[in-house]
């Protein structure tokens, strides 16, 4: 006798349970993800609160502020600076050469005044600064983790949040905005030196029309909501380095995680605020 084949019915009752089997693992992995991205997102909540309450009780330690202004704003400057000076160089040369052909080079100092101000200066400084100093703070309340000194702060009665957490805060709530307001500088004044030495604009021309393309409210704008972005570089790489750390492996992976949510957060954040501003006509 010869085979038969199987019934569709009874090859797709076989399917069917592979099938349930897949699902229920995807949703599984897909809910539980999501779970503890709100649990991050709780935890980020109570640590701004807790950050909040320490400034209102115990005020500022100005010292130890000061120093953190010191490693983590004016050493980034060096950097950035050269950085935003080559950006604004190169959107002159960029939109210089692509106007010029019909006639539009005159535009080109309007052109990288208002980009720079509105969008690539605060968005570039504040991925910088997630790279930088978000990796650098992750990285260095990690390793106090690992080696156990937040607890000992804890065992002699200090506070971590307010010793580790809230000057850090300060600084780039503080911080952020001064180093977009020299990177735009800079930005333009690299644009200034492309315009004049390789698209042959009056230097006079070219300063004139960058002042009078920038208005207030894109400076406020642009610089406003840096202190937004800084805040939370700073809350998430603060709140990474605190979290539980397996020796210097977590360190490396707290550093990554912080440049990583870092520059998710600015980037979309920095989309929703542009959408804003032009449904509002900031």
């Amino acid at each position: 006798m010869t085979a038969t084949a199987p019934a569709p019915a009874a090859g797709l009752s076989r399917r069917l349970p592979r099938t349930r089997s897949f699902l229920e693992r995807l949703l599984t992995r897909v809910g539980g993800r999501l779970i503890a991205r709100c649990e991050e997102l709780g935890d980020l909540t109570l640590l701004a609160a807790r950050a909040a309450k320490s400034v209102a009780t115990k005020g500022i330690e100005v010292s130890v502020t000061v120093e953190q202004f010191m490693q983590l704003i004016v050493r980034s400057a060096p950097l950035l600076l050269m950085a935003a000076g080559s950006i604004g160089a190169v959107m002159a040369l960029q939109f210089g050469l692509g106007m010029s052909r019909f006639g539009g080079k005159l535009y080109v100092p309007t052109v990288v005044a208002v980009s720079m101000v509105r969008a690539l200066g605060p968005v570039f400084t504040c991925l910088l600064l997630a790279g930088r100093v978000g990796a650098g703070i992750a990285a260095e309340i990690g390793g106090m983790t690992v080696g156990q000194q937040v607890d000992a702060l804890k065992t002699l009665g200090s506070d971590p949040i307010h010793k580790l957490v809230v000057p850090r805060l300060l600084v780039l709530i503080v911080g952020t905005p001064l180093l977009t307001l020299l990177a735009d500088v800079v930005g333009i004044l690299g644009g200034l030196a492309a315009g004049v030495c390789s698209l042959g604009i009056s230097s006079s021309l070219y300063i004139q029309k960058s002042v009078a393309a920038v208005k207030l409210e894109d400076i406020v704008v642009g610089t406003g909501k840096t202190v937004i972005y800084g805040f939370f570089i700073g809350l998430i790489a603060c709140h990474l380095g605190l979290q539980k750390i397996e020796g210097t492996k977590g360190i490396g992976v707290a550093a990554t995680r912080a440049v990583v949510a870092g520059s998710i957060f600015v980037m979309l954040a920095d989309l929703v605020i542009t959408k804003l501003s032009w449904i509002l006509r900031w």
